[in-house]
């Protein structure tokens, strides 16, 4: 699933605040916050970072993610990971953003795709068959919702300039 937005700003000013791992939890309604794990204080592929998330029905979990593309000004991707030891390319998602020069303005992407890790989720259809459909059509429209969330703040802040 991806989701872009044109941005009226420089590829700079997107990529200063989409790299930055603290910008998703202010505008994501499920990411509450993150941190650098490791001793990494800032992103570089291979470097983990832990995220915090809480559901409004009152779920709350971490994950930790590692990053997995770095390319500045046009590609940031990590994917999430039960703990730092997990092998590369196990992930339960990937997830990223990914910037286009337009004009004078910016085309932003923020996507995700599900990784081979086992969820939560599978495990719900697994014991409730009937209800696969409705559930998994549910979570598709939360991360659809986060997504939309966070680029609309992205947008707002590196207009607001």
């Amino acid at each position: 699933m991806t989701v872009e937005v044109n941005i009226p700003a420089r590829p700079e000013r997107v990529w200063e605040l989409v790299s930055d791992i603290s910008t998703s939890p202010r505008f994501s309604p499920e990411l509450q916050r993150t941190e650098w794990l490791e001793g990494a204080t800032g992103p570089m592929i291979g470097a983990h970072f832990a995220g915090h998330n809480a559901r409004p029905d009152g779920r709350r979990w971490q994950t930790v993610s590692r990053i997995t593309e770095y390319a500045p000004l046009h590609r940031f991707a990590w994917a999430v990971l039960p703990d730092v030891a997990t092998a590369p390319g196990d992930a339960f998602a990937h997830w990223h953003y990914e910037l286009r020069p337009d004009g004078a303005g910016t085309v932003l992407v923020h996507g995700m795709r599900l990784g081979n890790l086992r969820t939560p989720v599978h495990a719900f259809v697994e014991a409730h068959p009937e209800q696969e459909e409705a559930v998994v059509d549910a979570r598709l429209a939360s991360l659809r919702n986060g997504i939309e969330a966070v680029l609309g703040g992205v947008a707002a802040h590196a207009t607001r300039d």
